[in-house]
């Protein structure tokens, strides 16, 4: 259930601020968000899953912190993020 090492570069390229940026609050943003579509795939055929649904309520909520952050930080920033990654509001 976790963002392959593919994925995850062409994450920080899309995302990233610099080359050798891959921890910035957008990047963790997208790899959670990648990390919650897969984890709603596997939840819809699985449904009596109930310690992926709790792990999928966490990352939701340390995706809803930084989302947090980067709106206090950067609101326009905020804004293009839930817009690229069709998050909603």
């Amino acid at each position: 259930m976790s963002v392959t090492k593919e994925r995850k570069q062409v994450l920080v390229k899309e995302f990233g601020r610099g080359g050798a940026d891959s921890g910035s609050p957008e990047i963790q943003i997208a790899v959670l968000t990648t990390r919650i579509a897969e984890m709603t795939r596997h939840l819809r055929e699985h449904d009596k899953d109930h310690a992926g649904r709790r792990g999928l309520l966490r990352i939701v909520g340390r995706r809803r912190r930084l989302l947090d952050y980067v709106k206090r930080k950067n609101p326009q920033q905020y804004l293009d993020l839930l817009r690229r990654l069709d998050i909603r509001k």
